[in-house]
């Protein structure tokens, strides 16, 4: 069952955790980052309490929307929480 914040997001970018795999949720923040990798776009999307990287693919509705963003824009992306494979985690930071 997902708790709502607010009618924005569901949780913080800050409180994604290995927990939350699995789970439906929606973030809203500015887009810190963005790397586009051909079939993947990558945001490192930001608000007060952390960083969260959204990932979204090729094929997904939103993707040209998301290529024409730019740094600082605010956004709300849904979608479903993926924990990171074991050589991409990043001990350096809670959500990893």
């Amino acid at each position: 069952m997902v708790t709502r914040m607010s009618k924005y997001r569901t949780h913080s970018c800050g409180e994604l955790t290995e927990q939350q795999i699995g789970q439906p949720t929606r973030l809203a923040g500015w887009i810190n980052r963005k790397r586009d990798h051909g079939n993947l776009l990558f945001i490192d999307l930001r608000d007060h309490f952390g960083v969260t990287q959204c990932v979204i693919e090729s094929g997904e509705v939103f993707f040209s929307v998301a290529e024409g963003l730019r740094a600082e824009s605010v956004v709300v992306i849904e979608g479903t929480v993926v924990g990171r494979s074991k050589q991409t985690i990043n001990s350096d930071i809670l959500t990893g």
